[in-house]
């Protein structure tokens, strides 16, 4: 019976882990975590996001996520949002879902991802 969620992961072409850095853990800001040793040859990362995980993993016939995505909930859209356009990955702003404030942006592989602003 599953009763909860460990991660997500999204896939990259292999040799960009500095991109993945850059992008998930400096834009993002999520920390990065030590991937155990028998995996680390495999080359992405993995990030803490609460007590979940996004595992970033290289795919040989690498293929962007367009439709299918993870959906982060983040304390400050408008502040995150900035941040990203001011690190060339302009949000596409949705308001389809009523009372819902959200967008979306593609990681430098062309992933897409949603950011939701967090409600108390």
């Amino acid at each position: 019976m599953i009763v909860g969620l460990d991660h997500v992961q999204v896939a990259v072409p292999a040799g960009h882990e500095d991109e993945i850095r850059a992008f998930y853990g400096g834009l993002l800001g999520l920390a990065e975590l030590e991937k155990p040793a028998p995996l680390r040859a495999r080359g992405g990362a993995w990030f803490q996001i609460g007590v979940h995980q996004l595992h970033v993993g290289v795919e040989a016939a690498f293929a962007p996520a367009r439709k299918a995505h993870p959906a982060f909930t983040v304390d400050d859209l408008d502040a995150l949002a900035a941040t990203l356009a001011t690190g060339g990955y302009e949000p596409a702003w949705d308001d389809a879902i009523p009372g819902v404030r959200r967008c979306f942006v593609h990681d430098p592989f062309g992933n897409r991802l949603e950011l939701i602003e967090a409600t108390a």
